[in-house]
């Protein structure tokens, strides 16, 4: 059993850091106009917000560091697209283009709730703060 819940926190840690890493170059894509995006205005809302959004909370969410407040900011961020830019288009997400939207949105929904799995950069963090400490006393 013990084997299953480690396999577990494992699977769900490689499924964060590629949806964190998926995300970001979203982000970098809006930001800095590569991997074929192109660069958005500085400031225009919504665009600039979203990508830093997508790069600053999806990459805390790819390296495990404030997991669970960056899932839930990037999941918001997803729920404004899909309901300001596509829902006025038609009610599904298949006619209305925000399926990519409504995906990430439960996607990092269940990031936030079920955590970062064991390979987070905080663990590692913590990890060797405590070795550091038990070496000085």
């Amino acid at each position: 059993m013990e084997n299953i819940l480690r396999r577990r926190e494992d699977l769900l840690s490689l499924f964060r850091i590629v949806i964190g890493l998926l995300f970001v170059s979203h982000g970098a894509a809006k930001l800095f106009g590569v991997l074929g995006g192109r660069t958005v205005q500085f400031g225009a809302w919504p665009s600039f917000y979203a990508g830093l959004i997508e790069l600053v909370a999806g990459g805390a969410v790819m390296l495990g560091v404030g997991t669970r407040v960056a899932a839930l900011i990037c999941s918001g961020e997803m729920a404004y697209a899909y309901f300001v830019s596509h829902q006025s288009k038609a009610l599904w997400p298949l006619e209305n283009g925000g399926e990519l939207a409504a995906v990430y949105c439960w996607t990092f929904l269940l990031i936030a709730f079920f955590g970062p799995g064991t390979w987070t950069l905080s663990r590692l963090w913590n990890r060797n703060k405590q070795t550091a400490s038990t070496a000085v006393g």
